[in-house]
């Protein structure tokens, strides 16, 4: 698996990283939900100049002129709920995809720390022979991600795969990499120093759903 670690070099997304962390401006959901949508933009960004262009001729309204365009037929999913604002990041920029939704979640069934990833809706496009673009704001222990692509792939298999996500633990990205096609691209807006006792991200930034859009039962 290719590893993208896009904070290493100093940009407005650093910027946009350090707001989303901050507990003195969590209270503004609107300008978290922004920011995260800000994130989605660069992400998409960066994954286009690895995706493939053919040559094509434009009429303007002087002359013609030659230039390029997206050749790869992108399928944009989102594992619901933190997922949204990162959705539409990045259909600002790729407007042209298809789309998908799916909702993961870690279900505890003893009330403990001890929890499963449970896969229930999901209303995705065909991603047979496609380029899927598979996105989450947070990558903890890797095990929804896993969860939500092994569902997706029992319907087809993608040309290319590439995965977006905000902040990620170095254990998440070590089990999605064994786990994974060695074709796969991970893409990581920044890399924090581990998991906690209960597989939360440290230091994180907290609950990136609840921030979003207001707490849940």
């Amino acid at each position: 698996m290719k590893k993208h670690y896009l904070s290493e070099k100093n940009s407005i997304l650093n910027h946009f990283l350090g707001q989303i962390r901050n507990i003195n401006i969590h209270n503004d959901s609107m300008r978290f939900r922004r920011n995260i949508e800000r994130i989605g933009e660069i992400i998409a960004y960066e994954i286009s100049k690895n995706l493939q262009y053919k040559n094509i001729e434009i009429q303007t309204p002087l002359a013609i002129k030659r230039t390029t365009e997206i050749e790869n037929q992108l399928v944009l999913c989102s594992i619901l709920r933190a997922g949204l604002p990162l959705h539409l990041g990045f259909l600002n920029y790729f407007d042209h995809a298809e789309n998908g939704f799916v909702s993961a979640y870690r279900y505890h069934p003893n009330n403990d720390d001890y929890f499963e990833i449970l896969v229930e809706y999901q209303a995705v496009a065909a991603i047979e022979n496609k380029t899927l673009i598979l996105v989450d704001s947070m990558l903890a222990t890797g095990q929804s991600i896993l969860a939500v692509f092994n569902k997706l792939i029992q319907k087809g298999l993608p040309k290319e795969i590439h995965i977006a996500v905000i902040i990620a633990a170095p254990e998440g990205v070590a089990y999605l990499e064994e786990h994974l096609p060695d074709y796969c691209h991970l893409w990581i807006a920044d890399l924090d120093e581990k998991l906690n006792d209960k597989k939360y991200i440290f230091p994180g930034l907290g609950d990136a759903g609840d921030l979003a859009f207001g707490n849940k039962l």
